[in-house]
């Protein structure tokens, strides 16, 4: 499996772009920003679908431009992509809204999209809706965990002690490689 990893819009969100040799088709992780950089770096290959970590402005503002697309995000973050309030995009003065989902994600949930298996790990802690995507030793962890650190907790929808049972959950996931939401990538020991 490839990965391609693009820092993009002005919080550096890394959107991941995963594809197999020799397929014409890939999927997208948190399209932030930027739809311009990640449809180049798509190259030619349609998009499957695009994976939501969760639904905060700055992991969903580029889905624009794959909204006729599958689009996959846990149902208690649904509401964000229609909300700026919620999704905090009017923090940063991005109210647009965004398209919704077409499919809701579940703990355990597998997805075979793009001939790539992604497990759905439910994750809350950053928001009650937060996933990471399992992909054999890869995990796609948003804004769950960062290297050395995880995702802020004090915003509505937050919680400190979802958070501790999330990032427990993941640190026993041993030898498994974390692509966070943003900064660069971390091995669990």
């Amino acid at each position: 499996m490839h990965i391609i990893t693009l820092p993009v819009g002005e919080l550096e969100t890394n959107c991941y772009i995963l594809y197999q040799e020799g397929r014409e088709d890939a999927v997208i992780i948190d399209p932030g920003a930027d739809a311009d950089m990640i449809q180049k770096a798509l190259d030619s290959r349609a998009v499957a679908a695009v994976l939501l970590t969760h639904g905060h402005f700055d992991h969903t503002g580029a889905l624009y431009a794959f909204a006729d697309r599958p689009i996959y995000i846990h149902n208690q973050d649904a509401a964000m992509l229609s909300d700026s309030h919620f999704n905090f995009g009017m923090m940063m003065g991005d109210t647009k809204k965004r398209p919704s989902a077409t499919d809701s994600l579940a703990e355990g949930q597998v997805l075979h999209l793009a001939a790539i298996r992604f497990t759905v790990l439910h994750t809350p802690g950053h928001t009650r809706g937060s996933v990471c995507f399992k992909v054999d030793e890869d995990i796609f962890t948003g804004d769950t965990m960062f290297k050395g650190d995880y995702g802020r907790t004090d915003l509505p929808g937050g919680s400190m002690e979802d958070m501790r049972a999330s990032l427990r959950r993941l640190f026993s996931l041993k030898g498994c490689t974390i692509h966070p939401g943003h900064g660069p990538l971390d091995i669990i020991r």
